[in-house]
C-alpha cells in the first residue's frame, strides 16, 4: 500500500514543524516503511523458490533419486556392454555418470547467470544417443570418438539455446498437452518392462513379480490416499522401502555388490583418453542434440504447467543452454549427453512438491552417489519390480497431466482433434513397434525411434498446416475466409485457444 499524498498524517504527529510540506526525512521514512512492508505482503515466495525443512528436503530429494537411478546407470551400461568394456571400466562410466548427473541436475535447478531453467527438473543421460554411441564405439572410434562427438554436441546446444527459445510461441496448449501425454504414454512401457522384472532378466513376466509390483503399487497408492500430507508426498519413497523390505526375504534381491564396491571414486577428466573428432561421429550426434532439445523443450514445459510457473522465451534458452553445458561436461568427464528425465516430471506431479530446492538435493544425493559408489551399490540393489510399481503411478500422472492440459483447447469447428490424434499416433508408433524404422537412415532412426521427438515434430507441423496456414478461400493478404465464423475458423483456421499466448491462453 503506498499513501495518497492528500492523505498524509499531520507532520506535528511525526515529530515535524506542523507544515506539510512532504519532504521531510520522518515522512519519507514512513513512506519507505509502509511500501516495503506492504511489498513483503502482497509477493509470496513461490511454491518453486521455497525451501522446505531439511528432513523434507531429504526424503524428497531421495525420492528422486530412486525415481530415475536405474534410467541414469543404463546408458553406461548399454554402451559399455556393447563395446565389451571390463567390469571396472563399466563401474568407472556408472560413478562418472552419476556424479555428472548430480552436477547437471545442480547448474539446472540453481542456475547461473544465463545457465539453468531453475525449475524441479532432475538431469541424465539421453536415451536417443544410445544407438549412434554404439555405432560410433564398436565400428573403430572406440570412447574417444564419441566423447570427441559429444563435446561437440554439447556446443552446439549451447550455441542454438537462444534460437529453440524463439520457437516457444509454436507451443501453445494444443501441441503442449499432446506432447506431455506423449511422453507420458511412451514412459508406459518402461514401468511395464520394470514391473516384470526388467528387460532381459532371466524370470521375466513371471508372477511374483508382478505380484510384488502390483503391492509395491497399492503401498503407494494406500499412503497417497490415508496417510497425513507429509507422509502422502513421499508416497513413491514409502512404496519403495516396504517393496524392498518385502524383496529380500522372499530373494528378489541381494547387496552382495556392495562388499565388492569401492568406498570412494574419483572421476578424471580424459580417463580413456583425448578425445578425436570424427566427422561422421559428429554429424550423428548433432542429429541426437536436436532431438534432445526437442524433448527437454517438452519436459520443460510439461514441469512449467505442473509447477505454476510457465516457461518463456528466455528461461527456456537458459534450460537448453545448462543441457548443453552439462553435455560438453560429460565429454570432459567420461560421460554421455544430458537431458531432462522425463520420469522425474510425473513424481513432480503426483506428489503437489513443486520446490526446485528438493530436486537440487537430489542433485546433491547424486554427486555423494558419484564420488562414493559403495552407496549406488546399495541403491543398484532395489529390484525393478519394485521401481515398476512406483513408476505405473509416476509415468501414468505424466500422460494425466497431458489430458488436463489439452482441456484448455477448444475442439469445436476446427481441426484440433486430427491434429492431437495423429501426433499420437506418430509418437506411440515407435513404442509398440520399435523395429518398425529399422530399414530406414541412421539419421531418420534417430529421430523417429523416440516417441517424444517424433510426436513432437508431428504436433508442430500439423498445428501450423491447420491452424496457421491460410484456409481455403483465405486472401492472405487480407486473412478473411468466405467461412462465417460460426464455423469456427475465421480469418484462415486459426482457432483461439491456440493463436493467444501460452500465458493468456491458461
Amino acid at each position: 500500500m503506498i499513501l495518497d499524498p492528500d492523505r498524509r498524517p499531520p507532520l506535528d504527529a511525526l515529530g515535524g514543524t506542523g507544515k506539510r510540506t512532504g519532504n521531510t526525512p520522518a515522512i519519507n521514512k514512513l513512506f519507505k516503511e509502509l511500501t516495503v512492508s506492504d511489498m513483503a505482503r502482497t509477493a509470496p515466495v513461490h511454491p518453486v523458490d521455497e525451501v522446505p525443512p531439511v528432513r523434507h528436503l531429504a526424503a524428497f530429494g531421495l525420492q528422486h533419486v530412486l525415481a530415475m537411478y536405474a534410467g541414469a546407470v543404463a546408458v553406461p551400461l548399454i554402451v559399455g556392454g556393447a563395446m565389451k568394456l571390463s567390469p571396472a571400466d563399466l563401474a568407472y562410466l556408472i560413478t562418472a555418470d552419476l556424479l555428472v548427473c548430480g552436477i547437471a541436475t545442480l547448474i539446472q535447478c540453481i542456475g547461473f547467470w544465463r545457465f539453468g531453467v531453475r525449475l524441479p527438473i532432475m538431469q541424465g543421460c539421453t536415451f536417443a544417443a544410445v544407438s549412434p554411441m554404439v555405432l560410433i564405439g564398436t565400428t573403430g572410434g572406440g570412447l574417444p570418438a564419441i566423447y570427441g562427438s559429444v563435446i561437440v554436441a554439447g556446443l552446439a546446444i549451447v550455441l542454438l539455446a537462444p534460437v529453440f527459445g524463439r520457437l516457444l510461441r509454436f507451443f501453445p496448449p494444443l501441441v503442449t498437452g499432446t506432447v506431455i501425454l506423449i511422453i507420458g504414454i511412451s514412459l508406459l512401457p518402461v514401468a511395464g518392462n520394470w514391473a516384470a522384472g526388467g528387460a532381459g532378466s532371466a524370470d521375466f513376466g513371471e508372477p511374483k513379480n508382478i505380484a510384488l509390483a502390483a503391492f509395491v503399487l497399492l503401498v503407494v497408492l494406500c499412503v497417497q490416499r490415508f496417510a497425513p500430507v507429509f507422509l502422502s508426498r513421499i508416497a513413491v519413497l514409502i512404496g519403495i522401502v516396504v517393496g524392498l523390505a518385502v524383496a529380500v526375504p522372499f530373494g528378489f534381491t541381494d547387496f552382495g555388490g556392495v562388499g565388492d564396491a569401492d568406498w570412494v571414486g574419483i572421476s578424471t577428466p580424459f580417463h580413456f583418453g583425448a578425445p578425436t573428432f570424427e566427422a561422421s561421429a559428429i554429424i550423428s550426434m548433432l542429429v541426437v542434440a536436436l532431438v534432445t532439445m526437442t524433448e527437454t523443450t517438452g519436459d520443460f514445459i510439461a514441469v512449467g504447467e505442473m509447477t505454476d510457473r510457465r516457461i518463456d522465451a528466455r528461461s527456456l534458452s537458459d534450460g537448453l543452454r545448462a543441457d548443453g553445458l552439462s553435455t560438453v561436461l560429460g565429454g570432459v568427464f567420461n560421460t554421455f549427453p544430458y537431458t531432462a528425465y522425463a520420469q522425474n516430471v510425473g513424481l513432480v506431479g503426483m506428489t503437489r512438491v513443486r520446490s526446485r530446492w528438493v530436486v537440487a538435493t537430489a542433485g546433491g544425493i547424486l554427486v555423494l552417489l558419484g564420488l562414493l559408489p559403495k552407496l549406488g551399490a546399495v541403491v543398484a540393489a532395489i529390484p525393478a519390480p519394485v521401481l515398476g510399481g512406483a513408476g505405473l503411478v509416476m509415468f501414468g500422472t505424466v500422460a494425466a497431466s497431458g489430458l488436463r492440459t489439452l482441456t484448455q483447447v477448444d475442439f469445436k469447428g476446427n481441426n484440433n482433434l486430427t491434429v492431437v490424434a495423429v501426433s499420437v499416433a506418430m509418437g506411440v508408433l515407435p513404442v509398440g513397434v520399435p523395429t518398425i524404422y529399422e530399414k530406414f537412415p541412421d539419421w531418420f532412426q534417430t529421430v523417429m525411434n523416440s516417441g517424444i521427438s517424433a510426436g513432437c515434430v508431428t504436433a508442430i507441423v500439423l498445428n501450423l498446416l491447420f491452424n496457421h496456414l491460410p484456409a481455403k478461400g483465405t486472401s492472405p493478404a487480407s486473412g478473411t475466409s468466405g467461412a462465417s465464423e460460426t464455423d469456427g475458423l475465421p480469418g484462415g483456421g486459426v482457432e483461439e485457444g491456440v493463436e493467444k499466448p501460452r500465458e493468456e491462453t491458461v
